[in-house]
């Protein structure tokens, strides 16, 4: 599409998902709509400003005035921001760097207790004083330090690791991940440092920086209200960061040492890149990355246990990376939009019409084979029960028909 056909075009389909999601509360095309409009802004052949300003309309415009009137969306669109926050950092590993890891989650859960025991009263059960929970203030410096200790978490494990290669190596950073989930569910006694199974409740929140100047201004709004969007606009702020590092990292000499690692790491050792020191970067980073994003996620639930951070949560992160395309930015964007509005909407959308069905007892009269009864589906019948086979078929159709994902590297070049 030329220039003005292209504007023209994303600007319908803004609009549509605009008025889609007003009058349908819960409308997965609505998001749908916004995921195909952002991406036709990214590959448009149209001015770099004008792909800023629509970008910014979108995210910085539609998306907060639809949170205001369904609260629905924001959380939705929160859900899908950390998804992509972990699907960028899992990228680095098994898309940049070609290291199958299956146990990412285990740097999430890192970050999550992090923020979780301090900022909560829980660090009173190990510390003497009454010091805590910590002022919501510390919640940024906290943001912070989750980075050095993913980033040295990350390290950690990879030292040991990095002679291991496929399948060994995906053995072991899933009995990572099952440490790490079995240390948190077991770790409150004799010392109560996580309070096990139970959970840690509650977690404070970052500090509303900008409500005495709402109550200044006259405004009367709430935290219920203010809160979804301040969450809303920290995950979109920690989303644009990474994919800028990212992207930085990608077109740089670490970049280009990560993909000559993946492609043939004995080559690449041989034309003098250090394997091991590019490798244990890539860890890092990712780990880095999926630690922060614990941070906002235990701030935002309030309420965090070990079931928060199962293998299965991993297994989610790396479908989104394999959907969109090992090693692609907007790919992994893609990935995680899709699978998370899957899991969300779509399938729960589909039981919810099923059920109403079942109770209508409406009838289907197909000629030739008679009537039939929606009353008699099963109650099993609810697709929301069975994600992880639906991801599963999903993954397998995309294996047989286009193996490299939906958005692979170079796709943008190509275009």
């Amino acid at each position: 599409m030329k220039g003005p056909v292209a504007t023209a075009g994303i600007w319908v389909a803004i609009v549509s998902s605009f008025f889609l999601a007003l009058h349908f509360p819960q409308s997965a095309l609505a998001f749908l709509l916004f995921e195909g409009s952002l991406l036709a802004i990214y590959y448009a052949p149209i001015e770099q400003s004008l792909k800023t300003f629509l970008g910014t309309v979108v995210l910085l415009g539609l998306m907060p005035i639809l949170g205001f009137v369904n609260g629905y969306y924001l959380e939705v669109a929160i859900q899908i921001g950390i998804y992509v926050a972990l699907a960028l950092g899992l990228n680095i590993v098994v898309g940049f760097v070609g290291l199958l890891n299956l146990g990412f989650v285990a740097f999430y859960a890192i970050g999550a207790y992090l923020w979780a025991i301090f900022g909560s009263p829980q660090a009173n059960a190990f510390i003497s004083g009454g010091l805590f929970p910590l002022s919501p203030n510390w919640f940024f410096i906290f943001l912070l330090l989750s980075i050095a200790v993913g980033a040295l978490t990350g390290v950690l494990l990879g030292l040991p690791v990095l002679r291991l290669r496929g399948d060994y190596l995906a053995i072991v950073t899933l009995g990572f991940a099952e440490v790490v989930r079995a240390l948190v569910n077991n770790l409150d006694k004799p010392i109560n440092l996580t309070n096990g199974p139970r959970g840690i409740a509650p977690i404070s929140k970052p500090p509303l920086f900008f409500e005495p100047a709402l109550k200044w201004a006259g405004l009367q709004v709430t935290e219920a209200t203010l809160y979804p969007l301040y969450f809303y606009f920290l995950v979109l702020i920690m989303v644009c960061l990474i994919i800028l590092v990212t992207r930085r990292l990608e077109n740089s000499r670490v970049g280009r040492a990560w993909k000559a690692i993946r492609e043939d790491e004995v080559a690449a050792s041989a034309m003098g890149v250090p394997v091991v020191r590019m490798k244990l970067l890539g860890f890092a980073v990712g780990a880095s990355f999926a630690s922060a994003v614990g941070v906002l996620f235990a701030a935002k639930q309030v309420f965090i246990n070990p079931e928060s951070f199962t293998f299965m949560e991993s297994i989610g992160v790396l479908a989104m990376v394999i959907l969109g395309g090992m090693g692609s930015i907007p790919g992994a964007i893609v990935g995680a939009t899709g699978v998370t509005i899957l899991n969300l909407q779509l399938l729960k959308s589909v039981s919810i019409w099923l059920n109403n069905l079942r109770q209508s007892g409406a009838e289907l009269t197909i000629p030739l084979l008679g009537s039939y009864s929606f009353s008699q589906l099963p109650a099993q019948f609810e697709p929301a029960k069975y994600e992880r086979m639906v991801f599963g078929l999903i993954l397998i159709l995309m294996m047989i028909f286009r193996p490299q994902g939906i958005l692979p590297p170079g796709y943008e070049r190509k275009k």
